[in-house]
């Protein structure tokens, strides 16, 4: 692939560039309805959906430079679990879920979520007939914007294979709990306990290759990855300004060998970040099987975004630990997305499975 950006790419990038640096990255609110609602305005939340739901019908690629600006900004707004739960509705569900709930997704007046880890050890819900509908029972732990959402994308387990349904967290049935995260996004523990979903909810029925699955997974993976991108460009751009105007000795930091060489290796990993990440969401925009390069571009982005936020508040000296600088929240931010959808070390046994499997 041509790792250049096209015109339309990097117009995404600098428009979502002015619209999250138009509101306050320190505020500790979850969401920011403004910016939500500013995205939605610049048609950025429906960049990767078709243009006869209100999209703008660009890629998954165009939706990654979104995602990253969001990650160097700190933007607390659920884009990413609700374009890729949007993304499956239109891929797999009716015309019928496409009209009810894309235009919503793209002007912001409605917000999904997907409630899929398949880097859980936990069981997923269980799903029985029932008419012609279902009846989920089981715990969803850890569901991004759990009790904001307005739908929850859910896989349970059948006797045929897994299904793939939309939850309302209001329905009966269903509990949630807030938890407390690392950097302060929404999330909830939901419990279902006998939750009727009719047959209008499902978006796929049980199959029994795990196709529809994988598909949710592989771009809500890759979609994290290109979040930590972004959270990784903002810690070395604040890193470098501070580190061009801290003086000692009479010289600016950033002239010290020491600086220089931790700034390079912080750079050298956001770069394996950026080329891996982006060659995940290509293949997933074309059709190409993309399972190992997404299980790389997670593992860089797990294991390169902790090395990178933390080299950011290290060359930051004292101020690094003072709570009101922004240093510390690209920290917050990539342990919290660090280590959710699979951690470094998940992805890299997931990879030695994949070899192994294919020798």
């Amino acid at each position: 692939m041509d790792f250049d950006p096209t015109e339309e790419q990097v117009a995404v990038r600098e428009l979502t560039a002015t619209v999250v640096a138009s509101r306050d990255s320190t505020s500790p609110k979850w969401p920011d309805t403004e910016l939500w609602s500013a995205l939605a305005g610049a048609s950025l939340l429906g960049i990767a959906l078709p243009e006869d739901v209100g999209g703008s019908g660009l890629g998954l690629v165009e939706f990654g430079c979104v995602l990253t600006e969001c990650g160097r900004g700190l933007a607390r707004v659920p884009v990413l679990y609700s374009t890729v739960a949007a993304l499956a509705i239109n891929q797999f569900g009716s015309e019928a879920q496409r009209r009810a709930w894309l235009p919503g997704v793209v002007d912001g007046s409605r917000v999904l979520t997907v409630g899929i880890d398949a880097a859980e050890r936990s069981v997923r819900p269980a799903a029985s007939r029932h008419g012609e509908g279902w009846t989920l029972d089981g715990v969803l732990s850890s569901v991004p914007w759990g009790e904001q959402a307005d739908r929850i994308l859910v896989a349970a387990d059948t006797a045929g294979g897994p299904l793939l349904v939309l939850v309302d967290p209001q329905a009966d049935g269903v509990e949630t709990i807030a938890q407390d995260t690392t950097n302060g996004e929404p999330a909830a523990t939901v419990t279902l306990t006998g939750v009727a979903v009719a047959s209008d909810d499902v978006v796929v029925e049980s199959e029994p290759d795990h196709d529809a699955l994988q598909w949710v997974w592989q771009r809500i993976v890759a979609g994290s990855s290109a979040l930590l991108l972004g959270v990784c460009e903002g810690a070395l751009h604040l890193t470098a300004n501070y580190t061009n105007e801290r003086e000692q000795f009479g010289r600016v930091i950033a002239t010290f060998q020491a600086v220089k060489l931790h700034a390079g290796a912080a750079f050298i990993d956001t770069e394996a970040i950026r080329v891996t990440t982006l060659q995940a969401l290509w293949r997933l925009d074309r059709g190409l099987p993309a399972e190992r390069e997404v299980s790389i571009a997670k593992f860089w982005a797990s294991e390169g975004s902790a090395r990178v936020t933390g080299t950011a508040q290290r060359l930051h000296g004292g101020i690094g630990v003072a709570l009101d600088y922004p240093v510390h929240r690209y920290l917050l931010w990539a342990k919290n997305t660090e280590l959710r959808l699979g951690s470094a070390q998940w992805h890299l046994g997931r990879l030695g499975d994949l070899l192994g499997s294919a020798s």
